[in-house]
Order: C-alpha cells, then sequence, then structure tokens
C-alpha cells in the first residue's frame, strides 16, 4: 500500500465518510484556502493511480469510491510507524505514548481489560 501525503488523508477522510463524491463535493467539504478545483481533481486522479479510488463514470461527470478501507489503511499505517519508529515493538510505542502523557487513565484500564480478557483467551 504506498503511502499517502497528509492532504492526500484529507481526501481520503473525505471519501471514507461519504462512501461516493465528485470532484465538487469533495471540494466544497475543504477548508478555506480551497484549492482550484483542477488541482483537487488531479489529486483525486493520484489517489486513484496509487489503488485507493475507483469510479463510475455517468456522462461527463466522475463518481469516485474507496477500494480500500479505512480500516485497511489504519492497519498498514499503525505497521509502518511501529516499524519505522518503534522498532515494530508495541511495548516501545506504549510506553513512548505513556511518557508523553498521551494515554489516559480511562485508556490504561481499557488496555487493562483488553490485556485480561486476551490472557484468559477471550479474544475478540
Amino acid at each position: 500500500m504506498k503511502e499517502l501525503s497528509q492532504h492526500e488523508e484529507h481526501i481520503m477522510q473525505l471519501f471514507w465518510r461519504l462512501k461516493r463524491a465528485v470532484v465538487r463535493e469533495i471540494l466544497d467539504l475543504l477548508p478555506e484556502p480551497k484549492p482550484p478545483y483542477t488541482t483537487l481533481a488531479s489529486s483525486i486522479r493520484l489517489l486513484e493511480s496509487k489503488g485507493y479510488l475507483d469510479h463510475q463514470t455517468f456522462g461527463k461527470v466522475n463518481q469516485y469510491f474507496p477500494i480500500v478501507t479505512q480500516e485497511a489503511y489504519r492497519k498498514n499505517t499503525a505497521h509502518r510507524v511501529l516499524t519505522n519508529y518503534f522498532d515494530g515493538s508495541v511495548g516501545n510505542f506504549l510506553s513512548f505514548m505513556v511518557k508523553e502523557n498521551k494515554v489516559s487513565d480511562k485508556e490504561i484500564e481499557e488496555l487493562q481489560r483488553l490485556i485480561d480478557q486476551y490472557e484468559k483467551g477471550e479474544r475478540s
């Protein structure tokens, strides 16, 4: 799965939310300053060439839709971050998050609950 720029990720977030959209609909949802229509259309075609989107043509209008799920992208991104920045270790990642105060007490309790379930064989 090819890596996406922050701009491309933002566009994909909109497609995942909408399920199907034409360029104009995506443009309307982007914050100011909005890119030119042609620039956005080029970005969407690039996402299609990277294998993230496909389209159906209705007359002269292309309606695009995601062919990579948000879940698949999330898994790939998490794996890439773990591999590239934390030596492939979830423990290193969680230690970093705790040290940076990015994990709340409630989230730690939830993680402990998941670990306890895992150890009891109640894998979900």
